[in-house]
């Protein structure tokens, strides 16, 4: 939580705004952190990161309805071009992502030990995320158009210069 809180004075400090979804970020963090401080339930526990994981989802779902843009392509969407439909599979498989997770998580904490679940958690989970944004990159890059930074110094072949040899 305090981390949490650190990142975004900093990042108020240094940039003079912070994004919206940090911010949201923050209040989820300082939320579900202090109820399980008061709670000291390990069962809470085990169905927090379920429950998070479902709150991600049910956001994502949502944006397909609220908003002009899914939130996958709000979060991805600066830095490469997709046809709209993509955008929507997108962001259902990551909807579904998360409700799967939130699933394999419980059935982890209600079937194996807590030390199991502690590693799942940490280990598992990440393993999972890991393979999914590779597979989601393979998906991706059979169809993005990256958006040219225009910024960079860099010579195209219609700037350079001919040689002596070429004149």
């Amino acid at each position: 939580m305090a981390a949490t809180l650190i990142q975004v004075v900093y990042i108020k400090i240094r940039y003079g705004r912070v994004e919206k979804m940090l911010l949201i970020t923050l209040v989820a963090v300082i939320f579900f952190g202090g109820i399980t401080l008061a709670l000291h339930d390990e069962i809470f526990l085990k169905w927090k990161v379920s429950v998070v994981n479902w709150v991600f989802a049910l956001i994502f779902i949502g944006s397909q309805f609220i908003g002009k843009k899914p939130v996958i392509q709000r979060m991805m969407g600066n830095n490469f071009i997709l046809p709209q439909p993509m955008w929507t599979k997108l962001n259902m498989a990551w909807a579904g992502f998360f409700i799967f997770l939130g699933i394999v998580n419980l059935y982890v904490a209600y079937n194996y030990d807590s030390q199991t679940w502690v590693n799942f958690k940490l280990f598992g989970m990440l393993g999972l995320t890991l393979v999914f944004i590779v597979l989601q990159t393979l998906y991706i890059s059979r169809h993005a158009i990256p958006i040219e930074d225009t910024s960079d110094d860099t010579e195209t072949d219609n700037d350079k210069k001919p040689d002596e040899d070429q004149k």
